[in-house]
């Protein structure tokens, strides 16, 4: 950091949990197991669709591009808080912010929007499961997925953008495990009212957009099973969507937390929890909740397993 007119800020220094110090190994252990379980899970997960022709549908189409972006977003934050824990430097060049926040950003937004476009397809396949092919063809899937990663990538590149325009003379210190937007504020002698401004509209919009898109979806699924005569089509109504609607519920449940807790001395480590479960266990999560939760995968991985035996009975 060079003192001049203004301040010239070339690297930042990430502080961290507030405890890490004490529990550097305990903590970096739990983390690496939760990394690579979402690693192998999701990777897991895109590989067994690619390969099982029962998994070629559009819900399956929109899964493996969830796991995708559970692997970019998770990584972009997990593998540098690691090496912090065991003694690496806690430093991260001001590029190299900028491209985590612009890459964890993008993934986290596509996040929402991917979600959003499962509630869809399941409204569709529930509440009108005779056009069901029509309606989710393949031009309709892939442009909806795009769209996801288009929306991410705008969210990101704006909010990337007008934070690391700004001026910092507040020290190089943020007060996080990565780089996030209200931290790298918190450095700032600029006018941040457009930032902040600029991060209650694009955030409050992608949220309470696909959280609309997801409560219409459900709120006609539910109505339409309700209005089923059958227990069991009721039962394999609902089972067709339980493990997406667990996956939202989980999601919402955390973003609620982080953007609605009443401000106290420990909300910014109550924000560091949060994102950490938002960031670094929900995406470990997410395959363990399609896998156990849904029967053809199951299926699919019981296949995939009697294929192993088999080959290895063989050696």
């Amino acid at each position: 950091m060079t003192e001049g007119n203004s301040t010239e800020v070339t690297e930042f220094f990430l502080l961290g949990f507030g405890a890490q110090y004490k529990f550097q190994y305990f903590l970096f252990t739990v983390f690496l197991v939760i990394y690579v379980t979402s690693m192998v899970g999701n990777i897991g997960m895109i590989l067994l669709i690619k390969t099982d022709f029962r998994l070629k549908t559009p819900m399956y189409f929109f899964l493996q591009h969830l796991a995708f972006v559970d692997i970019c977003y998770t990584s972009a934050m997990t593998p540098r808080m690691l090496r912090n824990f065991i003694g690496g430097s806690k430093l991260i060049s001001f590029k190299g912010c900028v491209m985590q926040l612009l890459i964890y950003a993008t993934f986290a937004t596509s996040d929402c929007y991917l979600l959003a476009t499962m509630a869809v397809d399941r409204y569709v396949a529930i509440c009108n499961p005779l056009h069901y092919p029509i309606v989710m063809s393949q031009r309709v899937c892939i442009p909806l997925v795009a769209g996801s990663y288009i929306m991410g990538f705008i969210n990101a590149s704006v909010h990337t953008g007008f934070t690391f325009s700004l001026v910092f003379c507040k020290g190089n210190t943020i007060n996080h495990f990565f780089c996030d937007v209200p931290p790298i504020l918190a450095l700032s002698c600029s006018n941040i009212d457009i930032n902040i401004m600029l991060l209650a509209v694009f955030v409050g919009f992608n949220l309470i957009f696909t959280e609309l898109v997801i409560i219409f979806s459900y709120g006609n699924i539910i109505t339409t099973i309700l209005k089923m005569s059958s227990t069991t089509g009721r039962k394999k109504a609902f089972s067709t969507c339980a493990s997406h609607l667990a996956a939202v519920t989980i999601f919402y449940g955390t973003l609620s937390y982080m953007y609605l807790q009443p401000h106290s001395n420990n909300s910014q480590e109550n924000m560091k929890v949060a994102s950490m479960f938002y960031g670094i266990v929900i995406p470990m999560l997410n395959p363990l909740i399609y896998s156990l939760r849904n029967k053809e995968v199951k299926e699919a991985l019981k296949v995939i397993w009697k294929k192993i035996l088999l080959g290895w009975t063989k050696l």
